[in-house]
Formats: C-alpha cells, sequence, structure tokens
C-alpha cells in the first residue's frame, strides 16, 4: 500500500515538474523586442528637486516621454494614456516612468509637483524631469531622436513627439517589429493601439 502511494505521489510529482519546468524557463527567456541601443545618460532635477539620472532606473522596466504642463494640444492626451499605463502597473517597483519637459523656464520644481498631483501621479518611479533648455532639447533631438524644439507658430511655443521610448532593466531601447519585421523603434503615446502595444511589452520585459 505504501509502495503504491509513493508511486502515485512520484507521478503528481513527475507530471507538475513537466508542466511548471517550461514556465519557468519562459519567464527567464528574453522576449522577441529588439534592442535599438542604450538609452542616452542623462542627469535632470524631478518634482521633488531630487537629481534622478539615468542609472536610477536601472533595473526597472521604464518609459520616456518629452512634454510640458502648459502644452495645449497632444500633451493632455499624453497625459491620460500615461495614466492609464500607470495604473496598469502601479505598485510595481520595477515599472517607472520619465516625463521630460521641454518648457523649464516655465516649468519649475514647483510647478512639476503641483502639476503631478493635479494630474494624478502616484507611481513612486514617475519622475517630471527638468534641466536646461538646451540640454533638454539636444537630449530630445540628438540622442532619443524624438522631435523638440521651440517654433513660435507651434501653440504654447513649442513641439515635440508623441511618442513615447520603452527601455528594459538595462538600460537598453526596445521596440517590437512591424508588419514587414522592421523595428517600429518607438510607441505611439497618441492612440489606443499604441497604448495597448506599450502596455504588451512592459509585460515582456518585467518577465526578462
Amino acid at each position: 500500500m505504501k509502495n503504491k502511494s509513493y508511486i502515485g505521489i512520484s507521478f503528481i510529482i513527475l507530471i507538475f515538474g513537466i508542466w511548471a519546468v517550461p514556465k519557468i524557463i519562459a519567464k527567464f527567456q528574453k522576449s522577441d523586442l529588439m534592442e535599438m541601443g542604450p538609452v542616452p545618460e542623462f542627469s535632470l532635477t524631478d518634482q521633488d528637486n531630487k537629481t534622478i539620472t539615468n542609472k536610477d532606473y536601472l533595473g526597472k522596466v521604464y518609459v520616456v516621454e518629452f512634454f510640458f504642463t502648459t502644452c495645449p494640444t497632444i500633451c493632455p492626451i499624453m497625459n491620460q494614456n500615461m495614466l492609464e499605463i500607470q495604473k496598469e502597473f502601479y505598485g510595481k517597483p520595477d515599472f517607472g516612468i520619465a516625463s521630460i519637459t521641454i518648457d523649464p523656464d516655465n516649468d519649475t520644481v514647483e510647478v512639476l509637483k503641483e502639476h503631478a498631483n493635479e494630474l494624478g501621479v502616484k507611481h513612486y518611479n514617475w519622475h517630471l524631469l527638468r534641466g536646461d533648455k538646451k540640454y533638454v532639447f539636444d537630449l530630445a533631438e540628438k540622442r532619443f531622436k524624438l522631435n523638440a524644439g521651440e517654433d513660435e507658430k507651434e501653440p504654447g511655443g513649442l513641439y515635440h513627439s508623441g511618442m513615447f521610448a520603452l527601455i528594459d532593466k538595462k538600460g537598453i531601447i526596445r521596440s517590437r517589429k512591424d508588419s514587414f519585421n522592421n523595428p517600429i523603434y518607438f510607441y505611439d503615446g497618441l492612440e489606443p493601439a499604441g497604448i495597448k502595444a506599450i502596455k504588451e511589452d512592459i509585460k515582456k520585459l518585467l518577465a526578462e
């Protein structure tokens, strides 16, 4: 009788092992997202007047955007979509957001703090960041390759991309492929399809 019980338990353990091992392996496998190169180095000040650098995000999957608090056009849409992303990953210590203002003359630490409160920024790894204007424009245009600059003809006198960059735990910019097997590089921060895609890919990177 004891032998039969032992055989039964061994069989259950064997079956569980066959079922569980592929799942454990899959959890630590690299996803199919492409590596687009290291995130540009940056050092900026957040809404709590703390210096935040790219190194503070190591070990975290995070999203980068460029915005400004008085933006009358695309920023309100980006804000709401980023809030949706925050809600999806709220409470995840290995997730973060970097929202970098392109209008530091207006967006002081105090203004960013007020904006964060009004917007509903709750995740402890969501930093609203500011720095010297030339430094930020260079960071956006030359290093991230995301449009940002001054233009009197634009509402608010500034322009910037509505795209989000996705960074993995090792500080590498990652991207899914399009239908032609080419990298999309960045995720549309204005359209539901782009937000759906980036949420799916954040989950993939968190599992790596």
